[in-house]
């Protein structure tokens, strides 16, 4: 490291430092370090296997201060539990003022760390600082939920020499921890907590609809208990005003719980303390699902979770099965047909799961009375669609049953143009239906409450410009709209508040935030799951593409969708066991899990599956 010197400024990528054989990354089956070979310098380490374990090293006697501020960065890049080597750079008073639970920032390369000036031949100067600098692309906040950022970062660390020791230890540095972005993707993984809509339950008994709220937790260090602890502790902020939770305020895991581990029957006990431990069977169930929810992909695998309270005793136990049924989830609700327009502009149907390439009109009006449609959208429980007549003007709904009349248009645009027209139309969960008409002297977004009656329009305070496109999530408290000002598009996501004691029942779509800040195009979208959207669109200058993102803005893991030309129209379900569907320019196509596009008809547009 000659040429890192005190006076220079060094690009520190943020890497782990292993061994050649075991070292600071330890193998599973790795017996022993090493007593010969060099140290090297990795510039990402990639995502691990649950066997591998990152340590960091703690300060070196005689460390230089610049050591020291690297040591750090280094040890915030480990498996450490509580930081605890990290803190070992720290001195006492800044150690127990850190709280590195408060805040993560991402940097694309990892911070740069530079000196603030030198310190001028004073030997014994007993104080330094250095400015970490980078580019944020991403930060956490208290509740581990993720936002993606493009601002440049700058933090002062201080560091004081020891007058007894002589050792150079930090004195003052920013909350929160500081990462490259290959080390937190090497660190942190996305997981789904759950919680229940408020103003969102399905049917007569009111079966109360999950919602997916997306954090990270450190992959090497415990998630299953990480992520119990945030589901217990309450939502993110942004979803907090449209969700509940059934655990009570103050419930926690019991004290002293230090790792949950499911038996080898994959059941798991929570021991919960007193502010739980009182709840009663409705409840608890409801709490034991939100549980099961949350930790359906997590491994080791959770087939039943059993709580306890504060003094050992069960409260409840619930089974998968059972959660299902109690609780209404888009992902455990697969749909029975995929739909599309033929070449008559019809609509028909498929079966989802056949793979077939057979269609047949869907039973009523909208599938035999011969209405032309240009889009289509059918509801959640597959009985009622909803169409766009082919010239953008005139909105539709009618029965999926036969004989079904079509009746008079709902909703009609005065757009002097078909590209000023509606929306394709969405569905929620709770049967409402949801379109924009893109009239530029009157752009509405508009809600028919259960497909009918009067429209109510839909508040957007916040909307950056004229709506493109429509998806409701199945829950009925989140939207996707691709928002259109001049040439360029963007994809947000709102939250969706209705204030039903208000006069005309106030709806509104608030705090969009954008999930896919690059592309500058975007032609379709479509929800792919609890929190996932599948977008097809261009960055500036460049081709047209498929991608996954979260409604956070972070990037899934997994490969995105294989390349297909010309699409126009994209459609996925929450159900992952069915494929990816588009409208291309070789018409209407699917994409199984493992294959590649696969032509289901060359004559037809605007696939949908229910939503």
């Amino acid at each position: 490291m000659g040429a890192d010197h005190e006076g220079g400024v060094r690009r520190r990528p943020v890497r782990a430092v292993v061994y050649a054989a075991c070292g600071v990354v330890l193998l599973a089956g790795c017996a022993s370090m090493p007593d010969s070979g060099d140290l090297r310098d990795v510039e990402s380490t990639p995502r691990q296997d649950t066997q591998v374990r990152v340590f960091a090293m703690p300060p070196a006697e005689g460390a230089q201060p610049w050591e020291i501020v690297q040591g750090f960065l280094e040890a915030l890049t480990s498996d450490d539990p509580h930081y605890d080597t990290a803190r070992k750079y720290l001195t006492p008073d800044a150690a127990r003022h850190w709280r590195p639970e408060q805040s993560a920032t991402v940097l694309a390369d990892g911070p740069d760390i530079e000196p603030d000036g030198r310190p001028g031949g004073r030997a014994n100067t007993g104080s330094r600082s250095y400015t970490l600098a980078g580019d944020s692309v991403a930060t956490l906040d208290e509740h581990q939920a993720y936002a993606p950022a493009d601002s440049p970062y700058s933090k002062k660390v201080r560091l004081a020499l020891d007058a007894k020791t002589k050792q150079w230890r930090i004195s003052g540095l920013p909350q929160g921890v500081v990462m490259g972005q290959s080390d937190f993707q090497r660190n942190y993984k996305s997981v789904n907590k759950y919680y229940f809509a408020s103003n969102t339950s399905i049917g007569a008994t009111g079966q109360p609809v999950a919602v997916a709220d997306p954090v990270f937790v450190r992959e090497g260090v415990d998630p299953m208990t990480q992520v119990v602890r945030s589901l217990i502790s309450g939502p993110t902020t942004w979803l907090s005003s449209v969700v509940r939770s059934s655990f009570p305020t103050g419930a926690a895991l019991r004290k002293g719980t230090a790792s949950l581990t499911p038996d080898d029957q994959n059941k798991l006990t929570v021991p919960l303390n007193g502010k739980a431990s009182h709840v009663g069977t409705v409840r608890c169930a409801e709490m034991a699902t939100q549980l099961l929810f949350t930790l359906r992909d997590m491994a080791p695998v959770v087939d039943t979770v059993e709580l306890r309270g504060a003094d050992g005793r069960r409260l409840c136990d619930l089974g998968e099965g059972q959660a299902e049924h109690t609780t209404w989830d888009a992902a455990a609700k697969s749909p029975e047909y995929l739909y599309f327009l033929d070449d008559k502009h019809r609509v028909v149907r498929m079966a989802g799961h056949s793979g077939g390439t057979s269609a047949a009109p869907v039973p009523g009006a909208l599938g035999e009375a011969g209405k032309e449609l240009r889009s289509v959208a059918v509801s959640r429980d597959e009985r009622t669609a909803a169409g766009v007549g082919i010239d953008g003007k005139s909105l539709y709904v009618a029965s999926l049953s036969p004989g079904s009349p079509l009746g008079d248009p709902l909703v009609t645009s005065q757009g002097a143009t078909e590209h000023d027209r509606l929306t394709t139309p969405s569905w929620d969960a709770r049967g409402d239906l949801w379109v924009a008409d893109r009239d530029p002297h009157r752009p509405r977004l508009l809600l028919l409450e259960q497909g009918r009656g009067e429209p109510v329009s839909v508040q957007t305070p916040e909307l950056p410009g004229r709506i493109k496109d429509v998806r409701v999530a199945a829950d009925g408290v989140r939207m996707a709209l691709v928002v259109e000002k001049g040439d360029k598009q963007s994809l947000l996501v709102g939250r969706i508040e209705r204030d039903e004691r208000s006069a005309g029942h106030s709806v509104s779509v608030t705090e969009l935030r954008s999930v896919t800040p690059e592309l500058e195009q975007v032609t379709a979208i479509s929800w792919a799951g609890d929190s996932r959207l599948v977008v097809a669109g261009q960055e500036h200058g460049g081709v047209l593409q498929m991608r996954y993102v979260q409604i956070d803005g972070s990037t899934p893991d997994g490969p995105a969708p294989a390349a297909l030309s010309g699409v126009r129209a994209i459609t996925a379900s929450e159900d992952d066991q069915l494929p990816l569907v588009a409208y291309s320019e070789d018409g209407i196509v699917r994409l199984p899990s493992g294959a590649q596009w696969q032509k289901v008809v060359k004559e037809g547009s605007a696939p949908v599956y229910p939503g």
